[in-house]
């Protein structure tokens, strides 16, 4: 099967879908949010402006009923007051009276409707009758004004006051009607935003609901696909585990063969090899002093050469782990130690450490081996600490040192990579850790879960 192009990575990739979704469904919401908004503040406003408008016509027809009454008084108590020196303030206060009339009027013409102006007219004439009838009282006398003034009142004052009261109620009722007509226009387009609120709200929610399904959907098939690859990760992690594990017994297994043909074969023919060379030393005669150097330099090489066989055989797997047992090889293992790199090593031996069985002690050891390996290369440490304690069926090694320590996330080298696969191979814990005040500590606890072995018979005969 062809891998995807770069093109169809980026094609089928899930990010842009999700910003190109969501990018839209914010526009969509901002835009909703935004004309919503909008028209919520045109209706506001439009009401405000109604309530406004009605409120400036009422309070202008308030004052022209207030000033129509308040005239009415005047002209009340003039035709009362004998005393003719009141004459011109009486006529002032009408004057300005007649004089709001007028700007009252005109006010009125500027706030009422174009259909509402011959009202106006209307009311603007019976004011000026009104007035007008006014004119003549300030030419009575005292007697004309007692006489007359009943009369007067009943048959021209009131009739004309009661005129200018019914048009301004006329032109009251006529913008009671204009508010009405145009609040039901506010409430028509209150019923077509609602709608249309409601019309944003389900294609928001609409595309919403598309997102969240192709978000859940991508989802989906992203966990699958993350599930999927997880199972193969452990799968071949399982493998290559298994591998690792096949690998360290295969060469565990070939360590022992080759040590036995070490021991056994080369071992022996270096023996006999010293042994033909020691008595061709004896056979010499006095008189093969020539021959006398050659065979000491030959000894020395012999020896030379069984002591690295000998040390080349005890590293690869001393035959002491499977003659006599843990204890004795990590006794040796120990001295030998101290005596290549001149480090103090204290070893604590604690239960029957011999009857583990053959992979727990093979596994102690080379974690042993390997940890001083380490303290010496690495650590630089000037004294180790090994303990081993076996009680019940948990197995417990610690390896300290003061050196220099090992930094938390470092990466693991192939030391302690080994090491962990021997001790998860036997379902153990390993933890490495800096150690106070300086150095590291190695610590691994494993179960043993197997039948115990008896003791070597080697062991056990000495």
């Amino acid at each position: 099967m062809r891998a995807p192009t770069r093109w169809q990575r980026r094609f089928f990739a899930t990010w842009p879908v999700a910003a190109a979704a969501l990018g839209g469904l914010l526009l969509l919401i901002y835009t909703s949010v935004a004309t919503t908004s909008r028209k919520a503040e045109e209706i506001y406003a439009q009401l405000d402006q109604l309530n406004s408008h009605h409120r400036d016509v009422e309070s202008t027809l308030r004052r022209l009923r207030s000033d129509v009454h308040l005239s009415g008084i005047y002209i009340r108590d003039y035709l009362l007051d004998t005393d003719r020196e009141e004459a011109p303030e009486y006529r002032q206060r009408l004057t300005e009276l007649r004089q709001n009339h007028a700007d009252n009027v005109e006010r009125l013409r500027g706030l009422l409707r174009r259909d509402a102006a011959p009202r106006v007219d209307v009311l603007e004439k019976r004011l000026d009758e009104y007035w007008q009838a006014f004119e003549p009282l300030f030419e009575w006398s005292v007697y004309e004004k007692i006489m007359r003034s009943g009369r007067f009142l009943r048959l021209e004052v009131l009739p004309r006051r009661e005129a200018v009261l019914d048009i301004t109620k006329d032109i009251e009722q006529l913008n009671n009607a204009n508010l009405g007509a145009q609040r039901a226009e506010v409430a028509r387009r209150l019923v077509a935003f609602r709608q249309d609120h409601d019309r944003r709200l389900w294609r928001t929610l609409l595309l919403g609901f598309l997102v969240a399904f192709v978000a859940v959907v991508r989802l989906r098939m992203l966990e699958r696909r993350s599930e999927k690859q997880r199972l193969q990760a452990e799968q071949a992690g399982s493998e290559m585990r298994l591998l690792s594990q096949q690998l360290v017994a295969a060469q565990e297994e070939e360590r022992k063969k080759l040590t036995r043909e070490l021991h056994d074969h080369v071992g022996q023919m270096l023996t006999a090899l010293r042994m033909e060379i020691g008595r061709a030393d004896r056979a010499r005669g006095p008189s093969d002093l020539q021959l006398a150097q050659p065979i000491a330099e030959a000894k020395r090489l012999l020896d030379t050469i069984l002591r690295s066989v000998r040390d080349l055989v005890m590293g690869l797997r001393p035959s002491m782990l499977d003659d006599f047992g843990l204890q004795p090889a990590l006794e040796w293992h120990v001295r030998d130690f101290q005596r290549r790199f001149v480090i103090p090593v204290d070893l604590t031996l604690d239960g029957d450490l011999d009857t583990l069985p053959d992979q727990y002690r093979t596994c102690i050891y080379r974690i042993v081996q390997e940890a001083l390996t380490n303290c010496a290369r690495h650590a630089h440490a000037k004294n180790v600490d090994v303990a081993v304690r076996f009680a019940g069926n948990t197995l417990d090694l610690t390896v300290s040192d003061d050196g220099i320590g090992i930094e938390r996330g470092r990466a693991r080298g192939m030391g302690l990579l080994g090491i962990e696969e021997r001790v998860r191979e036997l379902h153990g814990t390993l933890d490495v850790r800096p150690r106070q005040p300086r150095g590291t500590a190695l610590h691994v606890t494993m179960p043993v879960t197997v039948p115990l072995e008896e003791a070597p018979l080697a062991r056990a005969a000495g």
